[in-house]
């Protein structure tokens, strides 16, 4: 599989986790909902992640850039 598609397909994962969660638990009724339950926790903790990550990198990176403002 080609890289471009194998990065297409990781970020497309995560939404359709939690569409798939969603609507697992709208489309299930009483104890079955619980199925729908780990796919919804696992996309939003996908997300959750993700969002943590970018802004860690985003204060490393605007960090690095002020040092080397610094020293000019």
């Amino acid at each position: 599989m080609r890289p471009e598609l194998q990065v297409a397909w990781l970020a497309a994962a995560t939404p359709l986790l939690i569409l798939l969660g969603v609507v697992g638990l709208l489309l299930r009724q009483g104890s079955d909902r619980l199925q729908a339950i780990p796919a919804l926790a696992i996309g939003v903790a996908l997300l959750l992640q993700s969002s943590w990550r970018w802004r860690r990198r985003r204060r490393a990176l605007l960090a690095t850039l002020r040092e080397r403002d610094m020293d000019l």
